[in-house]
């Protein structure tokens, strides 16, 4: 049995299918992810040594060239569906299975090619949020503001599939007549489907029952990292008392270098020093000196038990695994679900849940003097033992007995 696990997006993307391959191959099946060539993707899989097959193009070029020549998301959709159509395809020779995630565009072309090729189909959710339900309303789209006069939930999903249709409705089902397959109404629900997978930990954000849709609530997909750190930072870390991490991870946004640089200020004016992560923002500390160590690729989970809080931006992988580590956190949310991870901290009383994408000192302040309070650290060990790391074998298993209960595609 072979599952063709397929994304584009960013590495919280792509490393939960690398753990997920290998959930799958543990239980005796064979799996290839399809994602962005981008190197630290290929690292990352070749690390965890799971087959490799390339997206379109790498994220990283594809945010460059979108930047250089801004289109309308339409019209990007109409470039991406067809191209990652072609890229997931090839991928596919020899699959039983298409588990797909990431981007819309990248999701709607993988169920074309599951559903023109007769393989059995799964869509993927890392956060509740993306998934329809009378407990939650969806996140904005591009363009497509939600009314601020209406607060039904219902409702705002009902627009919301309406969105979806303008914005990726014609460039999927223009691929789908392109293939020989009938045109859909709805794209949203049919790409995400009733029964989505959701690799999220029910600790952090557990799933309410709702009739709007069904999905499994696996778990977070965690890939065990054992790498140990570097040796420098070692000798960084064991010179003085735990250092709070800054990092704002695949965000490469204006408001994320500023937010570094705030976040820097305020915690060295509380007398901690600072492991920065670089990320895609290239952050950097505006002076050199002894208290900051800069981070680029990282072990987060052996890392993360070694710091006195997280200060970072709110993405469902960093928050995770944060909260598996024990430690605490300040979420400084810049875009789509950020904001909602960062109360869900909140609520469960781990970490602060900063008000808006750009802090200053004093609101960081705030921030830092509550998320390194004894009572908020001994709230984030009690959350962190409560977490599984099973999540990738949860699915690797309701997989594999879908596909077996299916049968092959003839």
């Amino acid at each position: 049995m072979r599952f063709l696990l397929s994304t584009y997006g960013s590495r919280g993307d792509t490393e939960p299918l690398a753990a997920l391959a290998l959930a799958l191959k543990a239980e005796g099946a064979d799996a290839v992810v399809c994602a962005p060539a981008d190197q630290e993707f290929v690292d990352l899989l070749a690390r965890a040594g799971v087959e490799f097959a390339p997206a379109f193009m790498p994220v990283r070029q594809w945010i460059d060239e979108a930047r250089k020549a801004p289109r309308p998301l339409p019209e990007l959709a109409a470039i991406m569906i067809p191209a990652q159509y072609e890229a997931i395809s090839a991928a596919a020779a020899g699959c039983d299975a298409i588990v797909a995630t990431g981007l819309f565009p990248s999701t709607a072309a993988a169920w074309c090619v599951a559903d023109r090729l007769g393989l059995h189909y799964a869509q993927v959710a890392f956060c509740p949020l993306t998934l329809p339900s009378h407990h939650h309303s969806p996140f904005p789209r591009p363009g497509y503001p939600l009314p601020p006069e209406i607060t039904d939930a219902r409702q705002l999903w009902a627009l919301n599939a309406e969105h979806m249709d303008a914005l990726f409705g014609e460039a999927t089902n223009a691929q789908r007549v392109a293939v020989g397959l009938s045109p859909v109404e709805n794209v949203r629900d049919h790409v995400l489907t009733r029964r989505s997978l959701l690799a999220a930990d029910p600790v952090l954000w557990p799933w309410e029952p709702t009739d709007m849709s069904d999905p499994v609530q696996t778990g977070a997909w965690i890939l065990p990292d054992h790498r140990p750190l570097p040796a420098n930072l070692r000798a960084f870390l064991n010179a003085g008392t735990p250092p709070v991490y800054v990092g704002f991870g695949s965000i490469a946004l204006p408001t994320t270098r500023a937010a570094a640089q705030t976040a820097i200020e305020a915690v060295r004016a509380k007398g901690y020093r600072v492991v920065l992560a670089s990320g895609w923002a290239d952050s950097a500390p505006i002076e050199s000196r002894d208290d900051c160590f800069v981070v680029g690729e990282v072990n987060q989970q052996a890392l993360f038990s070694r710091v006195a809080a997280a200060v970072h931006h709110g993405g469902a992988g960093t928050t995770t695994a944060a909260a598996r580590a024990g430690a605490t956190q300040v979420i400084v949310p810049q875009i789509v679900d950020q904001p909602f991870w960062a109360k869900r901290v909140a609520g469960l009383g781990v970490g602060v849940a900063h008000e808006g994408a750009v802090p200053t000192p004093e609101s960081l302040s705030a921030a830092l003097d509550a998320a390194l309070s004894p009572e908020m650290q001994a709230r984030a060990t009690a959350v962190s033992v409560r977490m599984s790391d099973q999540g990738a074998m949860v699915a690797a298993k309701r997989l594999i007995e879908a596909v077996s209960t299916r049968g092959s595609p003839a």
